[in-house]
């Protein structure tokens, strides 16, 4: 069957995937929100602090939030490998509901993710109309989502069953 050990081992993996990317991601939109906010200042100092925003913007997008959701999503889809075949749960396992759940928030991260990249492509381009206040109100979406993934899966809340 399976080494427990080998389970506790990728669960920590992926625990510490998902850290990076959640850190990455509320991060920069508040990197995108202090770039917007450069229109108001002078010249030639906001040139100087938008080419050094977009340069961590850039950094912090393709060395820790993109790699970081590559390798949450590799030990994700490894957890579920061994839920259904190592411990023998089958497919019942992915429509148990907070199992629903919690890959409802993957989802909805992912697409959070890359709707942050597309707007760094936009705002290296000069056509992102997106402002300061626009990403100080949405900044805090990946960790409202992260609320629900993680008590979904820290409490595996069912439906209707007694005792669960």
């Amino acid at each position: 069957m399976l080494d427990f050990a080998t389970f506790e081992v990728v669960r920590g993996l992926h625990i510490l995937a998902v850290i990076a990317w959640m850190a990455g991601m509320l991060f920069l939109p508040r990197l995108y929100a202090y770039d917007a906010e450069q229109a108001d200042k002078a010249e030639p100092l906001r040139s100087e602090m938008r080419s050094l925003l977009r340069i961590w913007q850039h950094r912090l997008l393709k060395i820790i939030i993109n790699p970081s959701m590559i390798l949450a999503w590799v030990f994700g889809v490894w957890l579920i490998v061994i839920h259904m075949v190592g411990f023998d749960e089958g497919w019942s396992f992915l429509a148990q509901p907070w199992m629903i759940a919690k890959l409802a928030g993957v989802v909805a991260l992912s697409g959070w993710h890359g709707f942050l990249a597309k707007e760094l492509r936009r705002i290296r381009a000069g056509t992102s109309v997106r402002t300061g206040k626009f990403w100080r109100m949405t900044n805090e979406i990946p960790f409202l989502i992260a609320i629900v993934m993680v008590l979904s899966v820290t409490t595996q809340w069912t439906f209707g069953q007694a005792g669960a």
